[in-house]
């Protein structure tokens, strides 16, 4: 592995000014598309779910159609937020301030006093502001500029290194679905997703089913690509080493990690027994919240149970502790891959106080991701 000394891109203010995570706000995630969830999240006329990107709120939901649609999520009377997280069958968005209502298709259809208090209101010129809102493999996606370029331009790109998985034919491990505070900036957490290197070392005792030597990465205009394969020991009886059912249209010798980073905050993992997405949600400049969903193949509860026994074999002498100690408290003993990184993002986060903190050697190879993404938010902020 080669080394050089190439500094960063971006400073370290950028990872703890409150100015430099408004500008964020404003230039990254106002102007990007941004993951609202999965399609299935809305089945019936009147579901919603709302998502904040950068400074808008934006709601999406079915109309009485059935057709998908998206709105800034605020009365246009006096801006109050119309709805809160998500819902099912809404038939019309009342504003809880003074009771504004609009129908499904973003039309104010009703004021209340409106004749004594609003006699020359003309309710055409005060429907709801419209965002764009589109699909990609199974999952929506917003933007808070109604006339934004599609969503086809700004993914297609990156399709031809994504794995051969078809999400919209898997289901969610709801019981999987899980939330994470982490006391660290945003960035800081993308740029470990990004970051080769530490594979083989920070997650050795979690990761190790597969070959970090062979990584395969690089960009694709803002988005991140990688890929590594499964290690040899455990392909060659993934059927029996798995622990989870295998996905039936993944053919064995496409089976590996698949981990792109769309631009700027939504991971995918993609492997060979289930489909997640990764998603980064900036809070403070030294505050995110990571979402993670699961998709796996839709079979039986037995053959989950089988497929943990046959994989028991494989997994049993694995100690899953980075330094031995035993202590299930230490996050490098939890056997856990995204405990072990949560814990070096927040250490990382605390150094940036100290007015010892510098960047080393970066690796030339297996850091660069990391040069390069800084290089892509620094684009966006000028």
């Amino acid at each position: 592995m080669t080394i050089e000394n190439k500094m960063p891109v971006l400073p370290i203010q950028a990872y703890t000014s409150q100015e430099w995570f408004d500008r964020e706000q404003q230039t990254i995630f106002s102007r990007t598309w941004q993951f609202a969830g999965f399609i299935e999240d809305l089945s019936d006329p009147g579901d919603y779910i709302t998502v904040q990107a950068g400074l808008h709120n934006i709601v999406v939901l079915l109309d009485d159609r059935k057709q998908m649609r998206a709105f800034h999520n605020i009365c246009r009377h006096r801006g109050t937020q119309l709805l809160r997280t998500s819902g099912k069958r809404k038939k019309f968005l009342t504003c809880p301030y003074h009771d504004w209502t609009y129908n499904l298709d973003g039309k104010l259809t009703a004021v209340p006093e409106r004749k004594s208090q609003f006699p020359d209101l003309d309710l055409e010129t005060l429907c709801l502001h419209k965002a764009s809102v589109d699909t990609w493999r199974g999952m929506i996606f917003i933007h808070p500029d109604p006339h934004a370029d599609s969503l086809a331009n700004w993914l297609t790109p990156i399709e031809p290194y994504l794995g051969p998985h078809k999400p919209e034919q898997l289901t969610e491990y709801v019981e999987g679905r899980s939330r994470h505070e982490i006391n660290a900036n945003w960035k800081i957490v993308v740029e470990n997703y990004i970051d080769g290197y530490h594979l083989a070392h920070l997650h050795s005792e979690t990761l190790f089913m597969y070959d970090h030597r062979h990584q395969q990465t690089g960009f694709v205009g803002d988005h991140f690509y990688f890929y590594e394969p499964l290690s040899k020991g455990y392909l060659d009886k993934i059927e029996n080493n798995s622990p989870l059912p295998l996905i039936g249209h993944v053919p064995k010798d496409k089976m590996g990690a698949y981990v792109p980073m769309l631009f700027p905050n939504l991971g995918l993992a993609e492997s060979k027994s289930s489909w997640s997405t990764f998603h980064v949600i900036p809070v403070a400049p030294d505050r995110s919240i990571v979402e993670i969903r699961i998709k796996v193949m839709p079979v039986s509860d037995w053959k989950y149970i089988t497929q943990a026994w046959k994989s028991w074999s494989y997994f049993k002498d694995r100690t899953w502790d980075k330094y031995g100690t035993g202590d299930r408290d230490d996050p490098l003993a939890s056997g856990d891959f995204m405990a072990e990184d949560i814990y070096v993002c927040e250490q990382q986060q605390k150094s940036l106080k100290s007015p010892y903190f510098s960047i080393g050697a970066i690796a030339k190879d297996l850091e660069q991701s990391v040069y390069q993404y800084q290089s892509n938010v620094q684009k966006y902020l000028t």
